[in-house]
């Protein structure tokens, strides 16, 4: 809660994939908020009142997650709205012609996107933007296993991962008031 709260006011890009985390950290303690409690809250160094305020963002995640049907995969609707929102701002930005920077970026990564949602195989539409989300995401856990990873991986991982902050960035200013798209 905490940590979500500064991460949406600093960088979306970063507050959506600890919020995926935090989805699966609800999955791995199987929705259970007395696990949720002693495997991570109890190891936040914060006071009670705040532990309880913690517990309670967990649960109404938990409730969420149940009432959106997201309990083995996927994501609840509140973050697929944040994606919608970057999409559009994505859309608004390649027809900027203020934003070439914002463009070459997007060409530049589009190569792994393509990549990406080919060794995929999924049927589904996916925006272009959550798969580059989700090849990030996929990197950070498989690092945080110690799993190998290859270096063209990583390469795109860093492609993708400069593009995504440009966006962050771009949506930082766009929420404050400071982008300015057109003449």
């Amino acid at each position: 809660m905490i940590v979500a709260r500064e991460k949406r006011k600093e960088n979306i890009v970063e507050y959506l994939l600890y919020m995926w985390q935090v989805e699966d950290l609800i999955r791995a303690n199987h929705f259970e908020p007395d696990q949720i409690k002693k495997n991570i809250i109890s190891k936040y160094d914060q006071p009670e009142k705040i532990k309880k305020e913690i517990l309670i963002w967990y649960e109404e995640l938990i409730e969420m997650m149940r009432q959106e049907n997201v309990m083995e995969k996927g994501h609840i609707q509140l973050n697929k709205n944040i994606i919608i929102a970057l999409t559009d701002l994505h859309l608004r930005l390649l027809k900027s012609s203020k934003e070439i920077i914002y463009a070459a970026a997007y060409y530049k990564t589009l190569p792994h996107i393509i990549e990406l949602r080919a060794k995929s195989g999924s049927t589904e539409e996916v925006p272009e933007l959550e798969t580059c989300l989700t090849a990030v995401y996929g990197y950070l856990l498989l690092r945080m296993q110690g799993k190998e990873i290859s270096k063209e991986t990583q390469e795109a991982v860093k492609q993708i991962s400069s593009f995504l902050a440009i966006l962050a960035d771009k949506y930082r200013q766009d929420i404050n008031g400071k982008l300015k798209l057109e003449d």
